[in-house]
């Protein structure tokens, strides 16, 4: 990441918060906490994986 707030971590902020409001609106989809967590985590592993699957460097 290249400073302080860049653009992935703009999108893990707003991925978290759209899943975690969703999964509180709706409790049935699961605790809020925990999906929103989830969704950040994944995709934190994903983008800075470089879209190869692999683990971060």
């Amino acid at each position: 990441m290249n400073g302080p707030l860049d653009l992935r971590v703009l999108v893990l902020l707003l991925a978290g918060a759209f899943v975690g409001y969703l999964a509180y609106r709706h409790p049935a989809a699961g605790t809020a906490l925990l999906v929103g967590a989830g969704v950040v985590t994944l995709l934190y592993l994903l983008l800075g994986a470089g879209g190869n699957g692999g683990p971060p460097a």
